[in-house]
């Protein structure tokens, strides 16, 4: 069975009429528009509304009246102004010809955090896209909270090339900025792997433990090294561990009592989960808080090391493979593997240097609050202390979150 489609009415160079609607909002404004257009039977070629502080601007994009019977569209053209004359709006209609100029080639999201963002970021970052013969297509907010994040739909540049130009001025300007490449890869992402400490949680937790063994200062001071990368990760792991040698086991309970979630980490597990995305975390910290945490957040999976028990002290060792550096990179390929996604299609969030080569080996790495060396080599940073501001980077609205949210009766975090 052959099936045939009537072809668009206009051409590139048919006129068209777009039609403007500004003023306060209220509802029916769409509906009194378009039953208003339709007496003209008109096609829609484009629409676009958006309403901001109360204030709708409405634009359609139609073919004239058909037939192009003499005054039609001095007729559509008076109808329309009385009918927004009687809601006390404003009306524009503009004659031209065809529609939206096609886009150029070099598409890119281009995600943009501000906690403000300033008049004066935003106007030096489109000066930025500008001098790198970048065209903005289209902008939409994400968030009014906890940050300001607004997407900016880029093309006519290479992404690469759109990152490299706006990496500098998101420094100067104190903003944090994420440049994606357009296409469906953006929506496939489909598992999201994270640190742990100075990630998913506030704290260092070897630093917790060391509290409890009176040796927190010498712990803190090697951490510290590790995480600039002065330090081999496994060596320094060894040394901290040993430590706590001799340190009663039970303190566990009380650790686990000490954790602080990072602000923003509930929402941002709940809300990938409930899109179909699987959560992990790998740690090179110690699974008897891992264990703790994938309990309290139902995460799908975990690694980290395991701090060794005998007669109910710690001995000082740890026990099984090493998780470091490598090993963090190791544990994302392998869960990877067990939820059927390509590498091509995970997330990695991190803050320290030993998680530079899982940042490196995910599709999307995201260095979060992270040491300069890390913020360098990640895809992106975040640098307010929001977890749930990744969300953003993957193109999640916060109405969306506030909507699932509601709908599943979740109090906000």
């Amino acid at each position: 069975m052959n099936t045939t489609f009537p072809q668009p009415r206009t051409a590139d160079d048919e006129r068209t009429l777009l039609v403007k609607v500004f003023g306060k909002d209220r509802p029916g404004i769409t509906t009194g528009l378009f039953a208003t257009l339709a007496e003209f039977e008109v096609d829609v070629i484009d629409l676009e509304q958006v309403v901001t502080r109360g204030r709708i601007t409405l634009c359609a994009l139609v073919t004239p009246p058909t037939g192009g019977a003499p005054g039609a569209e001095g007729a559509l053209r008076a109808t329309v102004h009385r009918w927004a004359e009687g809601l006390r709006l404003q009306t524009e209609i503009i004659s031209g010809t065809g529609d939206n100029r096609p886009r150029r080639e070099g598409r890119s999201h281009v995600t943009v955090l501000g906690h403000p963002l300033t008049a004066a970021a935003v106007s030096a970052l489109a000066a930025r896209i500008t001098e790198a013969d970048g065209n903005i297509d289209r902008i939409f907010r994400l968030a009014k909270y906890p940050v300001t994040a607004v997407e900016l739909a880029v093309s006519g540049v290479a992404t690469e090339r759109l990152r490299a130009a706006l990496a500098l001025e998101a420094a100067v300007q104190q903003v944090d900025i994420a440049v994606v490449a357009a296409g469906l890869e953006r929506r496939a992402k489909r598992l999201v792997v994270m640190d742990v400490d100075s990630t998913l949680i506030q704290d260092e937790v070897i630093e917790l433990f060391a509290a409890h063994a009176g040796c927190e200062a010498e712990v803190a001071e090697v951490t510290a090294a590790a995480m600039r990368g002065e330090l081999d990760f496994a060596e320094s792991l060894h040394a901290r561990v040993a430590l706590l040698a001799g340190l009663d086991a039970g303190v566990v309970e009380k650790v686990r009592t000490e954790v602080r979630l990072t602000p923003g980490a509930r929402t941002l597990i709940r809300t990938l989960q409930r899109l179909g995305y699987q959560v992990g975390i790998v740690s090179g910290g110690f699974t008897q808080v891992t264990d703790y945490l994938v309990e309290l957040l139902g995460l799908d999976f975990a690694a980290a090391n395991t701090l060794e028990v005998e007669d109910g002290r710690f001995t000082g060792r740890v026990v099984g493979e090493i998780v470091d550096r490598a090993g963090k990179a190791r544990w994302l390929a392998r869960f990877a593997e067990q939820a059927r996604v390509p590498l091509e299609q995970t997330v990695a969030i991190g803050d320290g240097a030993n998680d530079l080569d899982m940042l490196n080996a995910a599709g999307l790495g995201v260095a979060f609050n992270a040491k300069p060396v890390v913020r360098e080599a990640a895809d992106t940073a975040v640098n307010v202390p929001f977890l749930d501001t990744v969300l953003y980077l993957l193109g999640i609205t916060r109405d969306e979150v506030e909507a699932a949210d509601e709908l599943h009766g979740t109090p906000p975090e």
